[in-house]
């Protein structure tokens, strides 16, 4: 990078930082804000405040690492008008490029050693592959063909921290805050950009959110198309079947609304049901995301 290249990079960082800092309150925030923000750009490896301390002040690790340590974890800037002021910057940029066309649900694990961080439990880490200790957030990102900007983000709060009284006021978790299902915490982001006037798009999500068919009918009843990852056992009615209507009421009893079902009038397995179909009967219709060889790895529809 050039010197004028590296001068254009510095001004328009200043001018974002400063953006930023119109919405996390007092002055004297700002400063930490931006050795916060220079720091995750410039430090290698971890990215705590203790390294993020010592590549923005090395003449003074000590005082700087308590500034930052104090900018996270107890000035009380608002997370949501910040993610808020970073979609109003970022977003038109993207959009120059096309408009949205993807929502995407996601979930981020973060590996913790110990036991006291908030909501650290023993539980599924993406980043390792398996169950350890970690913290785990929600994720909705906006996306088009050229890039995706996270717009909402929230910890999930594993119910043994949530009803943990005393864990929950040594960490400082605020009393309303309650346990919710990272669904549920979904759901509610996507709401949240939905009161905001984001201009809608598919709903993405992996098997850990289309399997829950309340998700599902949440997502639908909002006005949204999805495209989302289920289980092999999941249960679809197939083409041209469909539940039985209730029995006619007698006139006795509780009259019911639940619809029938028999053994001849069945749902069927999702996985059962794509293997019993021919292949000329199928038609590709999305990108193929991996190569896994199995009828399940990439998006496919029938024809």
């Amino acid at each position: 990078m050039g010197l004028q290249a590296a001068r254009e990079s510095e001004s328009r960082f200043e001018a974002y930082v400063q953006e930023l800092a119109s919405v996390i309150g007092h002055k004297d925030r700002e400063e930490p804000l931006r050795d916060y923000s220079r720091g995750l750009l410039t430090a290698s490896g971890r990215k705590s405040v203790e390294p993020l301390a010592a590549v923005t002040a090395p003449a003074e690790v000590s005082a700087k690492h308590q500034s930052l340590l104090h900018f996270v974890g107890k000035a009380p800037w608002s997370d949501s008008e910040v993610l808020s002021k970073v979609r109003e910057l970022v977003l038109p940029a993207i959009e120059t490029h096309g408009p949205v066309e993807a929502w995407i649900i996601d979930d981020t694990g973060f590996p913790k050693k110990g036991k006291h961080s908030v909501g650290v439990a023993r539980q599924y880490c993406g980043q390792l592959g398996k169950q350890d200790n970690c913290q785990n957030a929600v994720s909705l990102s906006i996306a088009n063909h050229h890039a995706s900007l996270p717009i909402g983000y929230r910890m999930y709060l594993p119910e043994e921290w949530a009803d943990d009284e005393e864990r929950r006021k040594k960490a400082g978790v605020p009393t309303d805050i309650t346990f919710k299902t990272k669904p549920e915490i979904a759901l509610e982001l996507i709401g949240q950009a939905c009161t905001a006037g984001v201009h809608r798009g598919m709903v993405l999500a992996d098997a850990g959110y289309g399997s829950d068919t309340g998700f599902r009918d949440e997502v639908t009843a909002l006005g949204f198309q999805y495209v989302m990852g289920i289980g092999p056992n999941a249960t679809v009615w197939a083409p041209g079947t469909a539940p039985l209507p209730p029995k006619e009421w007698t006139g006795k009893g509780r009259r019911s609304t639940r619809l029938r079902r028999d053994e001849e009038h069945q749902p069927a397995a999702v996985k059962a049901l794509a293997l019993s179909l021919p292949e000329d009967a199928w038609q590709i219709t999305g990108v193929r995301l991996r190569d896994g060889g199995g009828w399940n790895s990439g998006f496919y529809t029938a024809a």
